[in-house]
């Protein structure tokens, strides 16, 4: 199976030395300033006692020219329609795309660029991020990759593409409902995202005020009110999870989110935020600590922009 890695970011990065570990044929399709540090430094991968170089097969908008069999697609939504244009001549008629993005608007912007035949539905559960040497870090031990055809039947091309994930030790186990994973996956990313950019610090800073716990469990409640409207209750035990994670004291966990936004960076507001609150006005849910949240990072947003 041929198989592109569209970017090589922490999460694309990180599949994708798995995937090349393993044996399999795997391309990164890179921009040039990330395509000359890899081939300056390869790409590495520390972090959880792991200190791994590979030589990465590389290749850039203007040299890709031929399809290949399964792209994983993981750039963050603000240059997911630039990613769409470069990876245009990667699609042919066998191609499977499986996008790793949170939330859900990438699907519609994907299958009405190619057509609803090669997108799957995709999750990535994994912990990592990038050093200031571009170098991958890994942070925690979750390496998932959740995928499924969006209308929920089963597939070969489906069990193939879970074959070569499973065979390079990241763990992709069968679901019957990818569109309901990837509802799961928004409430937590939006619920951690919304504690820690509201709180302006981590889950443990924010915990450790009074309230804090409190704004985790009261942002879960209103996130996980849309995805029930929307016809996907979170199950009791990921409810459970999601509330123990942005609760726990002293945890330093901050997502990327977060991250981005202490940095002055552009941040995934509109994807993530204000997708989410648009559903819950059509579906009359409540969210006034999401509008909070995405009106914040609204303001940065634009404080970025004009910046730029």
């Amino acid at each position: 199976m041929k198989i592109l890695t569209v970017g090589a970011g922490a999460v694309g990065g990180w599949f994708g030395a798995r995937l090349a570990q393993a044996g399999q044929d795997v391309t990164f399709l890179v921009r040039r300033e990330r395509a000359a540090v890899l081939r300056e430094r390869g790409l590495r991968v520390t972090g959880l006692g792991e200190d791994l170089t590979l030589t990465p097969e590389l290749v850039t908008a203007d040299t890709l020219t031929r399809p290949y069999d399964l792209l994983l697609l993981s750039v963050k939504s603000t240059a997911l329609d630039r990613a769409a244009k470069d990876l245009a001549p990667a699609v042919g008629p066998g191609t499977v795309i499986v996008p790793l993005l949170n939330g859900m608007a990438h699907l519609e912007h994907l299958t009405h660029r190619f057509g609803g035949a090669p997108v799957l539905g995709g999750v990535a559960k994994v912990v990592t991020t990038l050093n200031e040497h571009g170098d991958i870090v890994r942070m925690a031990p979750p390496s998932v990759v959740v995928t499924g055809e969006l209308d929920g039947r089963p597939s070969a091309r489906v069990d193939a593409v879970r074959a070569v994930l499973n065979g390079a030790g990241i763990d992709s186990p069968e679901t019957a409902d990818v569109v309901g994973a990837m509802w799961h996956k928004w409430v937590f990313i939006s619920t951690l995202a919304a504690v820690t950019c509201l709180g302006r610090g981590s889950v443990g800073e924010v915990g450790a005020v009074p309230g804090g716990a409190g704004l985790g469990r009261a942002v879960l409640a209103e996130a996980a009110a849309v995805s029930a409207a929307a016809g996907h209750p979170v199950p009791e035990a990921e409810l459970a999870f999601t509330a123990r994670t942005v609760t726990t004291p002293g945890s330093p966990l901050t997502p990327s989110m977060y991250r981005d936004l202490v940095a002055g960076r552009p941040t995934e507001v509109e994807h993530v935020f204000g997708d989410l609150i648009a559903r819950a006005r059509a579906l009359a849910v409540p969210t006034p600590l999401l509008d909070l949240a995405t009106l914040q990072l609204r303001v940065h947003q634009r404080r970025v922009s004009l910046g730029a």
